[in-house]
């Protein structure tokens, strides 16, 4: 999943902190402006605390002494700290919720297809990728779906950086990959030693099919190439506004390959949104 704002933060400041930052509510508001002109990100009224618990960080990490100050000089943006900081404000109020094989009848609908193909280059777009459970899954089940051999290409991004370097190493923790069957534990994964027993390194082989990159949805169109087999962009649009998810999803529509598959996450409905996407069964789309 990407980048989304899912906490069970309460909606009050917890007693204390306030006395370390001030935080007023017309910060709290300006934040709320702020995450959505950047990310398209409609954070929710009630995320007080959250907002500064994550963002408390950043003001020690940059020497300010209230958010009035931080968002000030943030927005003023005048030498490249300040530039660069606006990634590290994104980072801070996304979080992302994945695991491997997650919502697995997507992966059984790729895998009927892939069996059903007929030896043609294939190419998928995982446009939310989080720390990368969902590409290197998409990447499994391809490699186990294929009858015959076929040049495999999936791109992975997400709007935050931090994510992105998780899944570009590629090591998991024993509770991560717990949802892997065994069998593909064992041919696409190696276990850590000693210290590192609890670790597990998804193998070259695996890993050299993804490509990672940094993308933000909200700012079409994309660094990817059209003619997509599969776009994979799952429990993000519940984030964006109705306008947003519309030119979304018809970006979507324009890189797919006549009936390509869009899945999307199981509380996204496409219903209304765009005509050329049928749905075939729920939250999975076909391209008409």
């Amino acid at each position: 999943m990407p980048a989304a704002l899912r906490d069970n933060s309460p909606a009050t400041m917890p007693s204390g902190l306030e006395q370390e930052f001030a935080f007023s509510p017309q910060d709290f508001e300006r934040v709320r402006r702020l995450i959505y002109e950047h990310a398209g990100i409609h954070l929710h009224a009630g995320k007080q605390a959250m907002v500064y618990s994550r963002l408390s960080r950043r003001l020690r990490e940059t020497g300010h002494r209230s958010f009035s100050d931080y968002l000030g000089w943030l927005q003023r943006a005048h030498d490249d700290a300040a530039r660069s900081e606006w990634q590290q404000f994104v980072n801070g109020l996304t979080t992302n919720l994945t695991a491997f094989f997650r919502e697995a009848h997507h992966f059984d609908c790729l895998a009927q297809d892939l069996r059903e193909r007929q030896g043609r280059d294939l190419r998928i777009w995982c446009a939310a990728c989080s720390s990368g459970e969902e590409p290197y899954t998409i990447a499994m089940t391809a490699l186990e779906s294929m009858r015959q051999p076929m040049r495999l290409e999936i791109v992975a991004s997400d709007i935050s950086t931090k994510v992105l370097q998780i899944a570009k190493f590629g090591v998991y923790r024993d509770q991560d990959v717990r949802t892997v069957p065994a069998d593909l534990m064992k041919k696409y994964f190696q276990k850590g030693v000693g210290r590192a027993e609890q670790l597990f390194r998804v193998k070259p082989e695996l890993r050299d099919l993804v490509s990672f990159r940094q993308i933000n949805l909200s700012t079409p169109p994309y660094a990817v190439a059209g003619g997509q087999d599969a776009i994979f962009c799952r429990n993000v649009m519940i984030y964006f506004n109705h306008d947003l998810r519309r030119k979304l999803v018809h970006q979507f529509e324009q890189m797919l390959q006549p009936q390509g598959y869009l899945f999307v996450g199981l509380a996204e409905s496409l219903t209304g949104v765009h005509p050329n996407l049928k749905a075939v069964e729920p939250s999975v789309y076909r391209k008409g």
